[in-house]
């Protein structure tokens, strides 16, 4: 018996009654095949406390179990096992809007993301959202074809809380193969779904449809719609979007003004440099300000800095660490000496960030880090798994 079925046989038996015979792995994964459905139910319970990843791939099937409770419980379970922390009991639009570094560069298995895209059918409309955000949350591309074909459909469900859910899917795990189903949403009946296929196409980085992102710029003008038009432009980023950029530089709208910010520093529209340096120190919102800070490290500026004092800010610490790390591994050096940040929370969020994107300097950085807080330890430790986990790939 291996060293991790032994760890899981041992806390399968302390989970057991002392009287009662421990359970054995195999026999848990047998019995999530049994016809009782409280012995399935058990069965994943079991597995999903005992946070044994090799159990992924028996569980799938339950995604799709008849009986709805075992759906979500397995559902929830395979969620757990890319979570990185596993107090996190909320759904899984929830861990979605975590963002990534919420879940463990693992892989999710063809099985699984198959089986969370055909949950997406089920006359359940729990089973139906949790299936496609934890898809969502987990996979990454490139899907199996028959995965795409899934996400397809997705799109085309008749439940618009699928079709937004699949469109962020898209978006997030790079699925470029969907490019032209997300373009028809863009002019879908739900004001949710449209919004979502517009940050996704630009999250795809789809250079064709710029000028109809303009169109729909110029359509909403302003709020949700506006935004989400100037968000994907800003992502898709070509150098002809910079007077769209500009101009909205200065929108009423802090979300528009961010987006703008983003934008310009993605195309390195040096001109705008003075504005943004201004904007940096004085904009009226903190998230305004984090954006301008980061378009100007885009364009050569040493901004980094800058960038971590945001994180001990709740409300754009999220926003920042994807910036951070969308700058990837040139600012590993930068990142380092904020792991003696007097902050706590800045510590720990560095420590997570360099956990993505550091190198043997943050691994020997993360593992020799001695620090009175716990929670900046537990986030140091799993910053070394993650980098280990990221080179095992």
């Amino acid at each position: 018996m291996s060293t991790r079925i032994l760890a899981v046989a041992l806390w399968l038996a302390a989970a057991a009654p002392v009287a009662a015979q421990p359970a054995r792995f195999e026999d848990v994964v047998r019995n999530l095949r049994n016809p009782d459905p409280k012995a399935r139910l058990n069965a994943v319970r079991l597995l999903r406390e005992a946070r044994y990843p090799e159990a992924i791939v028996p569980i799938a099937p339950l995604v799709n179990d008849p009986l709805d409770p075992i759906q979500l419980e397995a559902i929830a379970a395979e969620l757990s096992f890319f979570l990185v922390d596993i107090r996190n009991r909320g759904t899984a639009a929830d861990a979605f809007e975590l963002g990534p570094l919420a879940v463990w560069p693992r892989p999710a298995p063809p099985e699984l993301t198959e089986a969370l895209l055909k949950a997406v059918d089920d006359e359940n409309s729990r089973v139906r959202m949790e299936a496609i955000y934890a898809a969502a949350t987990i996979s990454k591309g490139p899907l199996s074809p028959d995965a795409e074909q899934l996400l397809i459909k997705a799109l085309d469900h008749y439940d618009p809380v699928v079709r937004a859910g699949a469109a962020r899917f898209a978006g997030r795990a790079g699925v470029k193969a969907v490019a032209n189903d997300l373009v028809k949403l863009v002019n879908d009946s739900s004001a949710e779904v449209r919004y979502a296929s517009m940050r996704a196409l630009g999250l795809l980085r789809d250079e064709r449809v710029a000028a109809a992102l303009v169109d729909q710029l110029k359509f909403y003008g302003k709020g949700e719609g506006a935004w989400s038009a100037l968000d994907a432009l800003a992502h898709i980023a070509q150098p002809a979007s910079a007077a769209v950029f500009t101009g909205r530089l200065t929108d009423r709208d802090p979300n528009l003004r961010r987006a703008a910010a983003e934008g310009l520093g993605r195309i390195g529209d040096t001109a705008s440099a003075g504005t943004l340096e201004t904007g940096a120190g004085t904009d009226s919102s903190a998230m305004v300000r984090a954006a301008m800070a980061y378009a100007l490290q885009k364009m050569g500026r040493p901004y980094v800095p800058r960038l971590i004092e945001f994180l001990d800010d709740k409300k754009v610490a999220l926003q920042v660490q994807e910036y951070l790390l969308e700058l990837g591994a040139p600012i590993e050096k930068d990142l380092l000496p904020s792991l003696l940040e007097p902050d706590a929370s800045i510590r720990a969020a560095v420590a997570e960030v360099l956990g993505a994107v550091g190198g043997d300097a943050s691994l020997a950085a993360l593992q020799k880090l001695e620090d009175k807080n716990k929670g900046v330890v537990d986030a140091a430790k799993r910053a070394v798994e993650r980098i280990n986990m990221r080179r095992a790939l």
